[in-house]
This record gives C-alpha cells, sequence and structure tokens, in this order.
C-alpha cells in the first residue's frame, strides 16, 4: 500500500490579504515559514521515503523545512503538482474576482477536468515510483482541494473544503484505487490554526 501525506504550503503575504495566486510565484512569509518548522516537527517520526513538492517558491521552501525535520531524504519537484491556474484571477482578492466575473467565467483558468487529470496522473506516476512506501507531498489548497474532490466523488474539496496553511491530509492506494485517510488536519498548529488566509 502507498500513502501519501499531502501538506499544503505555509502562509505567505497574499495568503495573509486573500489575494488568489495560482502559478504566480510568492515566497513564504515569516508566519509561513514558522508553520513549516511546525508541521516539520510534528511529522518528524514519519517514516517517509522522499519528498515531492511543487516547482512553486512557496511549495520549495515549506518541502525544504519540513524535510529538515524528517531525515533529508530525495526531494522531488514535479509540475503535477503545481497550483491551479486562476486566469485573469491571478493577483485578486476573492471580491475582486467575484466582481470581476460574476459569472464564473475567468479567461485562462485551468478546467477542474484538466487538473483532475494532471494530479491524479502525478499521483500514479508517485505510487509507481515508490510502491508501498509513505510518500510527503507539498502542494497547494486549491490542487489539494481537486484531489480531495476527486477521491470523495465532491461530497469534499473544491468549492466546498478550505484548506489551512500547512493543514495535512492523508491517502492511501491498494494499487487499484485512491482513498482518502483524512484531512485539513491542524492539531500542529495550536494557535498558529487561527488564520484568515485562502
Amino acid at each position: 500500500m502507498t500513502a501519501i501525506c499531502l501538506v499544503r504550503h505555509g502562509e505567505t503575504d497574499w495568503n495573509a490579504i486573500g489575494r488568489l495566486q495560482g502559478r504566480e510565484d510568492i515566497p513564504l512569509n515569516a508566519r509561513g515559514k514558522e508553520q513549516a518548522k511546525i508541521v516539520g516537527q510534528y511529522l518528524q517520526n514519519s517514516k517517509f521515503a522522499a519528498v515531492f513538492t511543487s516547482p512553486l517558491a512557496r511549495a520549495k521552501e515549506t518541502a525544504r523545512i519540513v524535510n529538515r525535520y524528517v531525515g533529508d531524504l530525495p526531494l522531488f519537484e514535479s509540475s503535477d503538482f503545481i497550483e491551479k491556474d486562476y486566469g485573469h484571477a491571478s493577483g485578486m482578492t476573492v471580491q475582486e474576482r467575484d466582481s470581476h466575473f460574476p459569472n464564473g467565467d475567468i479567461p485562462g483558468m485551468e478546467s477542474f477536468s484538466h487538473i483532475k487529470e494532471r494530479v491524479m496522473g502525478g499521483l500514479e506516476r508517485v505510487r509507481e515510483r515508490f510502491p508501498d512506501h509513505h510518500i510527503l507531498l507539498v502542494a497547494h489548497g486549491g490542487l489539494i482541494n481537486v484531489i480531495l474532490a476527486v477521491l470523495s466523488e465532491g461530497r469534499i474539496g473544491t468549492g466546498k473544503t478550505k484548506l489551512f496553511n500547512t493543514c495535512i491530509s492523508d491517502i492511501v492506494s491498494n494499487g487499484n484505487s485512491w482513498k482518502i485517510i483524512d484531512y485539513n488536519r491542524i492539531d500542529h498548529l495550536g494557535s498558529f490554526a487561527k488564520v484568515t488566509s485562502i
């Protein structure tokens, strides 16, 4: 059985003010770095075989910080796990997006079906490369929510679940299908769980 621990990246300044980041390469802020340390400490006794990360700075920096606590494991960047492209809404607040695009038709935005194909293919490639291992994957709220939506058949995830910075979600595969074990866990964060970010 392959197990993947999904960790959302730490907070950025754009998270803190509610801007949609998408593919914008925004680094962690001081709070985000502290969140990454806390989740790293929480996971330090986990037996991961490798760490995968999105190529965007906020995910890579989170992954590098966490990796110091989990054993300086092989770290792989994969564009399969890059954040959803918000198209012309990138950089806007949710209120600005809704004002500019009231019908939800946003030019250049990556479709759910495209993200689904990309990320589920990425998970299969991880499973094939590390069968029967425990893997840490650091990615993004929009992307992790797509995974949760697909695996729950829409009960949670995209449009329904607000994922907090450095929350933990766990999924497993028996080789035929993936299953959610838990999602959006933030008990490790304590006072750092009090966030207003998107």
